[in-house]
């Protein structure tokens, strides 16, 4: 029998890609993905295509709006998108315990659902330098979960699932493809347009172009400019 499992869907790459290896695996997923404020709106459009097309077998949206906290490029429109980042300071990207607050929904969402697995798309090789990208965060949350939970508690134990950690960003594309990801129906720009064309020029922009060269395959990504 299939086991229900929880996956956080964002609409970018990652997620996407993660959403096919947990239904590949044989569980029965429920994706879950967040309206938080985001500048780029464009990405829960795109949340809702990747679900329906890799057969999820419900989508939520939930709401919160992290902008009442700001501190981010992503959730306060003061603060602009910057095109590149040093490897050696956290991005201006990163919104403050995103996913800690996604992580810990998605845990109480898998509680109701009888679900002890949990996915999520961090990457720790080709990524902005998120600290809540790094396997010691997912090792901990997982803890955490396993301290926190009647499930756990009763003798379910929680796992939180992170299969892309380790990949480089043409690995898992590489992966995805062969699961049948369409790529084309996903976004990972940080500041698309009004029509949701990718920018091409921020991190997230320039780490996706250059996982599909390196993969040798067609980068379907409708960007505002040529990268």
């Amino acid at each position: 029998m299939s086991k229900p499992a929880v996956v956080l869907l964002s609409g970018g790459l990652d997620s996407a890609t993660v959403l096919a290896m947990a239904k590949a695996g044989g569980y029965v997923c429920y994706a879950l993905s967040f309206d938080y404020g985001q500048r780029n709106r464009h990405e829960l459009e795109a949340a809702r295509r990747v679900a329906e097309d890799l057969g999820a077998a419900e989508h939520r949206v939930f709401s919160l709006d992290l902008r009442q906290f700001g501190g981010s490029a992503l959730t306060d429109e003061a603060i602009a998108v910057p095109e590149a980042s040093s490897a050696a300071t956290i991005p201006l990207t990163y919104v403050p315990a995103r996913n800690t607050v996604f992580l810990s929904l998605a845990l109480a969402w898998a509680e109701v659902l009888q679900a002890s697995d949990l996915f999520i798309g961090v990457n720790a090789v080709d990524y902005s330098g998120y600290p809540d990208c790094r396997p010691e965060f997912i090792a901990a949350f997982e803890r955490l979960a396993n301290l926190a939970t009647r499930a756990a508690a009763e003798g379910r134990p929680m796992c939180i699932h992170a299969p892309l950690q380790q990949m480089s960003k043409a690995e898992i594309i590489a992966a995805g493809t062969s699961l049948g990801v369409d790529y084309a129906a996903t976004l990972t720009c940080y500041d698309p347009d009004e029509d949701g064309q990718a920018c091409g020029r921020c991190d997230a922009c320039r780490l996706r172009a250059a996982g599909f060269a390196r993969a040798g395959l067609p980068d379907p990504t409708r960007y505002q400019t040529v990268v």
